[in-house]
């Protein structure tokens, strides 16, 4: 039961019922993996869709010149990987674990033919897919045509919509007007990489961010707190 109760918390199974999540679970055996461990490549001949129960999950490329371009990070209820026909636009990308994390894999045949039984799923499938898809060719523009400041407020903006809480203080534990936080460790070099820049360059733009009251950090190792309306004005303006 507790297998299926992380299934249900997928983005894909959600809407299932009791019944039809126990006939998926014998084929989507759950995996623990460790932060920092290679769940799929490029050079992988076995095609296996992937589901995020559990912790978060880099998906990179090698550039020509041999360093780690990050292009995302997903969070629970993600899917990626390949199953037949179906792509969900990272197949040709590294994915390795970013924190210690449940990972279900699910093997094309037996996905196949479970899409074939459930004709609802596999249109939900798909449009998964589609936004999914979406997603990377508009961060790929970003990272391609944008400035370094631009690409840095798209990608915190993009953590943000993934990964965003909403902040509560006082007593009564009211809600923090447009501050939100950033649920995910990520450091200065961390973002370089995931924008192709250096860390230098991303300190340098934190600090403007922060003079600007874009974000702001309670201390050293504390996790990003973001202005969500100032981030937004500030991507548009730098349109």
């Amino acid at each position: 039961m507790e297998k299926i109760k992380y299934l249900s918390r997928i983005q894909l199974f959600n809407e299932l019922e009791v019944e039809e999540l126990e006939k998926i679970e014998p084929v989507a055996p759950i995996t623990i993996m460790k932060k920092g461990t290679l769940i799929t490549t490029p050079h992988q001949s076995q095609k296996f869709l992937y589901l995020i129960k559990l912790g978060k999950v880099r998906l990179y490329q090698i550039t020509s010149e041999g360093s780690e371009l990050t292009l995302d990070v997903l969070g629970v209820g993600h899917i990626f990987g390949e199953v037949g026909t179906f792509t969900t636009g990272s197949e040709n990308l590294y994915a390795q674990t970013w924190e210690d994390s449940l990972i279900c894999t699910i093997d094309k045949t037996e996905f196949e033919n479970f899409l074939q039984k459930k004709p609802d799923i596999a249109l939900k499938f798909i449009e998964i897919l589609s936004k999914r898809l979406q997603e990377v060719e508009e961060l790929l523009e970003y990272m391609a045509y944008g400035s370094v400041r631009k690409r840095l407020l798209f990608l915190l903006n993009k953590l943000s919509d993934k990964f965003g809480v909403k902040i509560y203080k006082g007593e009564g534990l009211h809600q923090e007007e447009d501050w939100i936080l950033l649920d995910i460790a990520v450091t200065h070099q961390e973002l370089a990489t995931m924008m192709g820049s250096i860390r230098e360059t991303v300190t340098g733009l934190l600090q403007d961010f922060t003079a600007e009251g874009i974000i702001r950090k309670e201390g050293q190792r504390k996790p990003f707190q973001i202005h969500y309306s100032r981030l937004k004005q500030a991507i548009a303006k730098d349109r």
